[in-house]
């Protein structure tokens, strides 16, 4: 604890500041309007993410073993609609199909995840699978034949079965022997040619999501987060975020030591992030957006860069957060990052519950806050597909900024942005592809991307959630991100409207306007004719 009271009052102190600086009211900002490829960096990577247990289908082909969320969406009532991702898109079978289709958008860059257990079916306690590897190998050399950087990420929620069977998972230190083990035969079977890699992927939501709340595998909470078998939801999750910030520290290490220097290659993490308004101008709301904020991203990357939690975390949570000994800060500090990934989405009002009677958040609750989409009746952005994401373009160039603040400036890629579509049985293609909603999102979202870049913000790429629709989670086949909706009968893809928009704005053929108006958007018959 003598660490964080050394930096207490000082470092509170600028995250305040920089948290004032960015709470400007958003009348005051820039209104979004249609913005083209000049205006980013010439190397800059434009790409479209997916996560390998989303897309690949191959339930146990060639080799691969259980992973955990073969186990838990087989479990009845875990998955919204019942499904599964047993078949989910066939990349497996089709990816070479799913390449070209990225290659026809002329994106530069491709993120996507290795399956662990397709690897090594039985973690450190097996042998590697050659067919898995053969199939990640074909995936990369597709890409680099065709001109795209693979953006890899190591971990994006799908753990082999056999590790949560013998230790528990991520609630024990074990896993960071096999995490590290992993990370090593992908830097060694891959490195030469991946010069991206993340090593985790958003473990600030999985980690409540899967011990919290218990909606994610292994579906681990306990009352009154929820009503699992199992579980203690004021503990396990950060347990599990304990193990994984030394995973990580494992992983960087042994990167940096065995492969970095003759592969050439860059490592970082990916946090998720909405962004917070405070409901009411007053320094309790203020206050608490700082404080929500550090329960997000600043929970991983703080001790990754700082070598501890945040202040915030520990006022709170107190000895419910593990202590990193002097050994491990040393060893978390000596890793760095080379750039820190994001994902955003959304943003939210906020309400402070500390200094005010409110009834705490059902997700954001340990901070001490509650959420709200909508103020004075009047909702913070245009409604979509999901009630937990609103178009609210303005929060991206905010969000950013206070990364490029609270981090130095430290490289970002915006690993993923994207707009969901509800989805049900009886919906066709035709409901789904004239998407103007998610054009309108994407050229908001990246206008004001572009804003934060001329403001000095080091972002070097950004990354479409997501390619093709595809298996989300526990709301199984209910949401469509996709640029391309795929029929999961005959598995066929077909192109949205936002794919021929984002084709178009990659190469420079839309043409450019900037109405008065903050509602700008090309006409659909524009985008279809390109």
């Amino acid at each position: 604890m003598g660490g964080v009271a050394a930096r207490s009052r000082k470092e509170m102190g600028a995250g305040v500041v920089i948290v004032l600086s960015l709470l400007l009211a958003p009348e005051l900002l820039p209104r979004a309007s249609a913005v083209d490829r000049s205006e980013f960096p010439e190397n800059f990577l434009f790409g479209t993410s997916t996560s390998a247990y989303q897309i690949e289908g191959g339930y146990l082909e060639a080799g691969k073993g259980l992973s955990n969320w073969d186990v838990f969406a087989h479990k009845r009532g875990t998955i919204q609609d019942g499904s599964n991702g047993d078949t989910a898109d066939d990349h497996y079978h089709r990816y070479m199909e799913d390449i070209n289709l990225m290659h026809s958008l002329g994106v530069n860059a491709y993120r996507f995840s290795v399956a662990w257990a397709r690897i090594l079916p039985r973690g450190r306690f097996g042998e590697v699978n050659p067919d898995g590897v053969a199939f990640y190998n074909a995936i990369i050399d597709a890409l680099l034949h065709k001109g795209m950087q693979p953006f890899v990420t190591i971990y994006h929620y799908d753990i082999p079965h056999e590790l949560d069977k013998r230790y528990g998972g991520w609630l024990s230190p074990e896993i960071q022997k096999d995490f590290g083990y992993f990370a090593d035969v992908c830097f060694k079977m891959f490195g030469d040619r991946v010069k991206f890699w993340t090593t985790f992927n958003e473990p600030n939501l999985f980690t409540k999501l899967s011990y919290m709340y218990g909606r994610y595998a292994p579906g681990r909470c306990s009352k009154p987060f929820g009503n699992c078998a199992f579980g203690n939801s004021s503990a396990e999750p950060y347990i599990a975020g304990h193990n994984i910030i030394l995973s990580h520290a494992k992983a960087a290490r042994i990167y940096r030591k065995k492969y970095q220097g003759k592969q050439g290659g860059h490592i970082g993490i990916t946090v998720c992030s909405r962004w917070y308004e405070p409901f009411q101008n007053s320094s309790a709301d203020i206050s608490a957006v700082e404080r929500v904020l550090s329960f997000n991203g600043p929970w991983f990357l703080d001790p990754i860069i700082h070598g501890d939690y945040p202040l915030e975390m520990y006022k709170i949570l107190g000895s419910s957060l593990p202590e990193f000994t002097s050994k491990q800060k040393k060893k978390l500090q000596a890793t760095k990052l080379d750039f820190i990934g994001l994902n955003h989405y959304t943003t939210s009002y906020l309400k402070d519950c500390i200094f005010s009677q409110c009834e705490l958040d059902p997700f954001e609750g340990e901070a001490r806050v509650l959420t709200s989409a909508e103020r004075d009746g009047v909702l913070i952005g245009k409604r979509t597909g999901s009630p937990m994401i609103y178009t609210v373009p303005y929060g991206m160039e905010k969000l950013v900024m206070y990364y490029k603040e609270r981090y130095n400036n430290t490289p970002i890629y915006i690993t993923e942005n994207g707009y969901p579509q509800a989805s049900n049985g009886g919906m066709i293609a035709k409901d789904f592809t004239s998407d103007t909603g998610r054009v309108d999102y994407l050229q908001g979202y990246l206008t004001f991307l572009a804003s934060a870049i001329r403001k000095g913000a080091d972002v070097r790429g950004y990354f479409v959630w997501s390619l093709l629709d595809n298996f989300e989670w526990n709301s199984g086949y209910t949401q469509r991100f996709g640029l391309y909706h795929v029929d999961y009968k005959t598995k066929k893809r077909n192109p949205k409207l936002s794919a021929k928009w984002y084709r178009g704005f990659l190469k420079g053929s839309l043409l450019r306007t900037r109405p008065r108006t903050g509602n700008s958007h090309y006409s659909p018959e524009k985008i279809s004719n390109l």
